[in-house]
């Protein structure tokens, strides 16, 4: 199986990048955008999570069935969030924020 080599100037490149949005994290977490924080900070953080899962983990350049295994992964996650959301939420006890 061959290797896919990723030049020292592509990993600097990324680890820039997440010094860059690990600092608009900060400076957004400062802001009071209202509901709208948690929303923009997770944001930030699934683009940190994915140029990691990418670059750092080589999963850019791996075959088709690494990209599945991942895939799948993601799809469990939603799933596993979807079912602690929907018992949250449909507990009795849990006030239903006014829009």
């Amino acid at each position: 199986m061959s290797e896919h080599v990723v030049s020292k100037k592509t990993y600097y490149l990324i680890f820039g990048a997440l010094m860059v949005l690990t600092a608009v994290t900060v400076w957004v977490a400062n802001l009071d955008l209202g509901r709208w924080n948690a929303i923009v900070a997770l944001s930030i953080a699934v683009l940190k999570a994915t140029l990691v899962v990418l670059y750092f983990m080589h999963v850019r350049y791996s075959s088709k069935l690494t990209w599945v295994f991942v895939c799948a992964g993601i799809i469990w996650l939603f799933i596993l969030f979807a079912f602690t959301l929907s018992d949250y939420l449909t507990r009795g006890w849990v006030p239903i924020a006014a829009e």
